[in-house]
């Protein structure tokens, strides 16, 4: 961004190349894009992700019930999921349970739970369908906003770095042609540098 600076100085230089003018004026339109675009499509992309999240919790808050299951005995240790996600959400102690849906109708079943040491009798919180299938609980409004700031960051981070890159990409595309200007003028000069017909 030194030619933003340079812009102002090199208007009436007598070395001034026009490539030179090109540069300054390229490198000021990506510095506008930067500071005025790209937060302008990161906060577009924010909001879009934040309706989209904020419908998603609302459905899942209709589709998802919280119910109180009892253990009826402990399990063991299920073998190593080969699914990342599925070893997280399957972190804590696994158990037969019994509870009752929200239909009214009552379920067993292998499920996980985070009491350290559970014994028969022990009550804990579980989510499940409207048929009792027990599912994740439901995304929070915080943590979908949360994801929907990220969103918008990561937008805005993206935006300035292809703004950046194309800057850069166009700036070099001039240095190699001036660089090859130089090689024609050079290869136009001789190869006695310009001293020809001066007799030495």
């Amino acid at each position: 961004m030194r030619a933003v600076r340079g812009l102002w100085r090199w208007r009436h230089n007598p070395l001034r190349r026009t490539t030179d003018l090109v540069e300054g004026w390229v490198s000021l339109a990506a510095l506008l894009l930067i500071l005025l675009v790209a937060p302008v499509i990161g906060s577009l992309t924010g909001s879009a992700a934040q309706d989209s999240l904020q419908r998603s919790v609302r459905e899942q808050r209709e589709s998802r019930h919280p119910v109180t299951a009892t253990v009826v005995r402990e399990l063991e240790p299920a073998t190593v999921a080969a699914d990342p996600e599925a070893a997280l959400r399957d972190s804590g102690t696994r158990v037969l349970a019994h509870w009752t849906a929200p239909d009214g109708t009552g379920q067993n079943g292998p499920v996980v739970t985070h009491l350290k040491s559970p014994e028969p009798g022990d009550r804990f919180a579980l989510w499940t369908d409207a048929q009792g299938r027990t599912v994740v609980r439901p995304l929070d409004p915080a943590t979908a906003t949360t994801h929907a700031v990220l969103a918008g960051l990561g937008a805005t981070l993206l935006t300035a770095c292809l703004v950046e890159g194309g800057r850069r990409l166009i700036v070099r595309r001039m240095v190699l042609r001036r660089y090859a200007r130089w090689d024609q003028a050079w290869d136009r000069a001789g190869p006695d540098w310009g001293r020809t017909g001066t007799g030495s």
